[in-house]
């Protein structure tokens, strides 16, 4: 590798840095913040598992630091959830450099519907999935077997399904970009549908503890957004066309 091609890696690598060093100083921030409310948003957390155990059933802790790491986890997810759209204009940020000056005009609407998406996906998570989920497995308890779980199971078990939700939402997003740079097409995505509906199920059954229910009502959505991904894509196609023709209007006009 030349020195000429060193310089601009080098000068890629400072500026993820410089990015990189802003979104942690803003989720360090949101995590202090999170943190004096912390048992509050634990208790909040946890109301989906509370309301559909049995009258009497608790969360246990068998370790003496456990609920006070669990606090700390819940505050840096809090800290995480709310520095969103800038940890979003970070990255838009980052890539902004590479983009042609009317491309960087979707500096907002990306921002805005990132940052809608993500909290969207974890908030269907935590209404929809964390009810339907929990219920179904609490209801292998009887009066011979009770249901005992343990706060960093559970904590384990419904970040990952929040961050999973919040991540797979941001599909539609990813279409938009991909079908403005020529990547994929309206034609293409259709072709390949039910290729994407198997990969759906696929991913769900990755992202998602090894039930049908849980799996589905990931899957689902992820079709649906798939399906919208489409009509994204028929637009920025045509947004794309519509900027071809300004500029060879422009070109034209002496």
């Amino acid at each position: 590798m030349s020195s000429d091609e060193k310089q601009p890696f080098v000068s890629h690598l400072e500026e993820l840095r410089k990015r990189l060093i802003v979104c942690a100083i803003t989720v360090g921030v949101g995590f202090v913040i999170a943190y004096i409310f912390s048992e509050h948003l634990f208790q909040l957390l946890i109301l989906p598992l509370k309301e559909v155990m049995p009258e009497g059933g608790q969360l246990i802790f068998t370790n003496l630091p456990e609920m006070f790491f669990a606090y700390l986890k819940v505050a840096f997810i809090a800290g995480i959830l709310a520095s969103a759209p800038l940890i979003f204009y970070q990255i838009w940020l980052f890539v902004a450099p590479g983009l042609y000056r009317k491309e960087k005009k979707y500096l907002i609407p990306f921002v805005v519907s990132s940052t809608f998406l993500f909290v969207g996906g974890a908030l269907f998570g935590y209404f929809v999935v964390f009810p339907f989920g929990f219920k179904f497995f609490i209801g292998f308890a009887n009066e011979y077997v009770k249901a005992l779980p343990s706060v960093k199971q559970y904590l384990s078990f419904s970040i990952k399904l929040l961050f999973a939700f919040g991540v797979v939402f941001e599909l539609p997003v990813v279409i938009f970009f991909l079908a403005k740079i020529g990547v994929v097409t309206p034609k293409l995505l259709r072709k390949k549908r039910k290729y994407a509906i198997l990969l759906t199920f696929a991913l769900a059954a990755i992202l998602t503890p090894p039930d049908v229910i849980t799996q589905c009502m990931m899957a689902v959505p992820l079709i649906v957004l798939y399906e919208i991904g489409i009509l994204v894509a028929i637009l920025a196609r045509k947004k794309k066309q519509e900027d071809r023709e300004v500029e060879g209007e422009a070109q034209e006009v002496p």
